[in-house]
């Protein structure tokens, strides 16, 4: 016995190394990054953390993700929204309560934006063939495109928030893609808060959301808006953020060219085709990052003029950038000068609306 003693011993020594090592505080802030959705998501977290501590919310971090998948995808066959997709035309679909809730902003939206923004699209999506592997080979023939495009508009899905059901009206594919990530930030952020976490960043393959400061001397979060130029990605502006959300729409990353033209991944509903103006990317902050992510998409399809006036009637913060000649020029909504501040905003090198209307 007394030969065995010091490897036992050994062994104690090294659990009990091993369990310190996992209960002692980790270099603030610490960071959680991995792939979900085709994309990315980095968690900054500023609150103090033990590698045990970081270990269980990564854990959950990655449950309400892949939750958020198991019933939003439309690249799982399984998932809660293909079984709607494929459910009788007409019959009422009980559904999860946070299904119903994007559909419900969704449909907000879409009301809101006269169709800019539409959910039924999916049809329209996958015949332009969109999505993380496929690129079209063709442009699609006028029949065809006039085909699906009879089918969708907000009309033919109906959503009862009380009843926690929805219905297709007519035989459309409910793709969720511009609402979707913002939830799924959303529902990161939630689980952060409710886990005692105060100072947080996430960002879900751009979709961001932050509580709290960045650092002891509070210091807000910073995120870089990206210049709508192709190659290596600049931060046009760099804005201060504080328990807020931010959604970002653009047409310079994902696009296709076909016959020497340019085709953007953002489709509008009302034509069925890519969009072709020159608003290049839309950002709006908003407390939500899924209704940021609907509305930022909606002003997107709208284009500069008609989407800074709908931002106007709904006093959305929205930023835009727009190409002009050989550069771009950026544009801010009156909402978005009130939250930042005068001075921030001037700082940034924006023209608020009002202003551009004045001097004209």
């Amino acid at each position: 016995m007394s030969i065995c003693r010091p490897l036992w011993l050994l062994l104690l020594i090294i659990l009990l190394v091993g369990c310190s090592e996992r209960d002692r505080p980790l270099a603030s802030p610490v960071t959680l990054e991995g792939e979900i959705f085709g994309t990315f998501y980095q968690i900054t977290i500023a609150d103090p953390l033990t590698r045990r501590e970081a270990d269980q919310l990564e854990a959950g971090i990655l449950a309400e993700l892949e939750a958020v998948d198991a019933a939003m995808s439309t690249w799982r066959e399984d998932s809660e929204l293909m079984a709607f997709n494929e459910a009788p035309i007409g019959q009422w679909q009980p559904l999860s309560d946070a299904l119903v809730e994007v559909l419900a902003i969704g449909q907000a939206v879409a009301e809101a934006s006269e169709g800019a923004f539409d959910m039924t699209i999916g049809g329209l999506v996958n015949l332009w063939s969109f999505g993380p592997e496929a690129r079209p080979r063709e442009v699609p023939s006028e029949a065809t495109l006039a085909a699906r495009l009879a089918k969708v508009g907000p009309d033919s899905l109906e959503v009862d928030q009380q009843a926690l059901q929805a219905r297709r009206l007519r035989d459309v594919f409910v793709d969720l893609s511009a609402v979707a990530k913002g939830h799924a930030t959303d529902r990161v952020a939630a689980y952060l808060t409710q886990q005692g976490i105060d100072h947080y960043l996430v960002n879900l393959g751009g979709e961001v959301k932050v509580a709290g400061y960045r650092d002891a001397e509070s210091v807000p979060w910073r995120i870089g808006i990206e210049a709508p130029r192709d190659g290596y990605p600049e931060a046009r502006h760099v804005l201060p953020l504080q328990d807020i959300a931010v959604a970002t729409s653009g047409d310079y990353r994902n696009y296709f060219e076909f016959d020497g033209q340019r085709y953007s991944h953002t489709l509008d509903p009302r034509t069925g085709r890519p969009i072709d103006h020159r608003l290049a990317s839309v950002t709006v902050i908003h407390p939500s990052d899924a209704w940021a992510d609907a509305w930022a998409t909606a002003l997107l399809v709208l284009g500069d003029e008609a989407g800074m006036a709908l931002a106007r009637k709904h006093s959305l913060a929205v930023l835009m950038l727009v190409r002009q000649d050989e550069g771009w020029t950026s544009l801010a909504s009156p909402a978005f000068a009130e939250h930042f501040g005068r001075e921030i905003t001037e700082a940034l090198d924006v023209s608020v609306v009002d202003d551009v209307a004045a001097e004209a």
